[in-house]
């Protein structure tokens, strides 16, 4: 059920999907909390949340609630999988190859998702939900046993970022293949977020944090006049520890890892996170990483994409492009904690 609070106590806000990968949490000390406007509400099978500190006296509280749910409405509407009336589903549906008219917000969540498949070579792929749904992952019934490879090979066969096109006017998308299948839902929370922000700051409001199921925008300062503090969690499966705090400050927050969303078959654990290159999960020390960009959407897209590119060759790409990003690695029970150039620039380092 969603809520709308506003009074003396702080705001609690919970993370309720299993994508959740930071850990929101009261770490600025005592202050005027009493002052802080609070809007939970859940979406694309997790929550969402709106912190506003010292807001408007005019603020229609009521009004803002309506038009974010709105908001999150109409982007589940264009993007979700899992409704089938949805611009996407109907479009995953379609059989033609022809240019198939949709909204231009999708063919610009489509093109920035497409701008980063073309910088990691595929690494990341929005068409790679048939294996998604293959290993379990997706809308689909969960797997209870492994994969043939036949059946990854007929699911690679429909994989393929290039395989997909955009049109800006009049807005369109066209499939290659008629099978082709996209799936946004490593970049829809983060684009979701950017909407949430935007739609704040129409309303005035310069200082906020937002958040979609652990995805992040904070701009100005909380209600103690600082930086909004963002923990990141240790990347450990059912438990919520804090590894690192970061400041947030007019950026977008993402984690990308495989303690969250998996299952263990045999003794061995297998992360929701498909390297489109082999069709099956990603193999590698890396257990969690965390951008932080100017569009949340873009951050998303980018932890999920340097957590399939693992350790050596997604710092490699993140330094070379500059990312603010944490790559946390796992070797039994220690981990490893290394910043891209640009994070420890950002944190002091």
């Amino acid at each position: 059920m969603s809520t709308l609070s506003f009074g003396s106590r702080p705001p609690v806000l919970r993370l309720l999907g299993a994508f959740a990968a930071l850990a929101l949490l009261a770490l600025s000390g005592c202050g005027p909390r009493e002052h802080t406007l609070s809007l939970v509400g859940t979406t694309m099978g997790t929550s969402w949340s709106v912190q506003v500190p010292h807001p408007p006296e005019r603020l229609d509280q009521a009004d803002l609630y309506a038009r974010i749910s709105a908001e999150l409405e109409a982007v589940n509407e264009r993007m979700s999988t899992y409704r089938a009336s949805s611009e996407l589903s109907r479009f995953n549906a379609a059989e033609s190859t022809d240019w198939l008219p949709v909204s231009a917000e999708l063919v610009r969540l489509v093109d920035t998702a497409i701008a980063v498949s073309t910088l990691t070579d595929g690494g990341f792929d929005v068409t790679v939900g048939p294996l998604v749904n293959l290993w379990g992952f997706g809308p689909e019934v969960k797997a209870d046993q492994l994969p043939a490879q036949a059946e990854i090979d007929a699911a690679l066969a429909r994989v393929g970022w290039d395989l997909l096109a955009t049109r800006s006017d009049p807005p369109a998308l066209r499939k290659a293949q008629p099978d082709l299948y996209v799936d946004l839902s490593a970049i829809a929370k983060g684009y979701g977020v950017d909407r949430m922000a935007a739609l704040l700051e129409d309303a005035g409001i310069t200082d906020y944090l937002v958040e979609i199921g652990g995805e992040l925008r904070g701009r100005g300062v909380n209600a103690e006049g600082e930086p909004w503090r963002i923990a990141i969690e240790r990347p450990e499966p059912g438990r919520r520890v804090v590894l690192r705090v970061v400041a947030l400050t007019d950026l977008g927050m993402a984690t990308s890892g495989d303690y969250r969303n998996f299952f263990e078959l045999d003794g061995r654990r297998y992360s929701h996170t498909i390297d489109p290159a082999t069709g099956r999960p990603v193999d590698h020390q890396l257990a969690s990483v965390t951008v932080l960009a100017e569009r949340c959407a873009e951050a998303d897209a980018w932890a999920t994409a340097l957590l399939v590119l693992g350790p050596e060759r997604g710092m490699a790409l993140a330094n070379d492009r500059g990312l603010i990003a944490l790559f946390v690695e796992r070797f039994g029970d220690e981990l490893r904690v290394t910043e891209s150039t640009a994070f420890a620039r950002m944190s002091g380092g």
